[in-house]
């Protein structure tokens, strides 16, 4: 982590992450979590379609391809697609935790444009865990995935239980979520960050 605030430190007592034995394997695909999510859905016509896939340890990969709804200056990402990327990939990592977790705080360190058409490439992984908090960090690479760091991130989740989402997500789409007749999809639907 590259320490660019005292929040992202892990703590004196923080412990080693580790991977939950019903985790999905290394090399598997995770999957959209929530078929409307901005990140992963298949769902949102603009979304990031972000394909995450589970590594080693609780680490994993995932890529995005920037399409031009996705651009901020003319032929450019824009930066806040470019957090939102780094997020759902950070986010992703609970899955490997099995925690329901969300985003506490982000902090997102710009290296170089990232042209449209351009796939990012992503790594994630947990570095520590204290209590409820999860921390961790990721990168985002141009040109492969062993290019050009593009894009990092440094991240704080903390742990919540399921009622965080239906006491303060939108009651339509909670209902909707909760009434899916397919169990995985139900239960999926409130894994990872809002």
């Amino acid at each position: 982590m590259s320490g660019t605030s005292a929040n992202l430190q892990p703590p004196a007592g923080a412990v080693k992450p580790v991977r939950h034995p019903d985790a999905p394997a290394p090399g598997e695909l995770l999957g959209a979590h929530y078929g409307q999510c901005f990140g992963c859905g298949g769902e949102q016509p603009h979304g990031l379609h972000l394909q995450a896939r589970a590594g080693e340890g609780v680490t994993l990969t995932a890529e995005f391809t920037v399409r031009p709804e996705h651009q901020g200056a003319p032929g450019l990402a824009h930066g806040g697609i470019l957090t939102t990327a780094l997020d759902e990939t950070l986010g992703s990592l609970n899955w490997l935790l099995r925690t329901i977790a969300v985003t506490g705080r982000l902090e997102t360190d710009f290296r170089r444009p990232v042209p449209v058409g351009t796939v990012l490439h992503l790594e994630a992984e947990v570095t520590a865990v204290a209590g409820r908090k999860i921390y961790c960090t990721a990168t985002g690479r141009v040109g492969g995935p062993e290019g050009p760091v593009a894009v990092r991130a440094d991240a704080l989740f903390v742990e919540v239980k399921v009622d965080h989402f239906i006491d303060n997500g939108r009651q339509e789409e909670i209902q909707a979520a909760m009434n899916d007749p397919d169990q995985v999809r139900r239960a999926r639907a409130f894994e990872v960050n809002p």
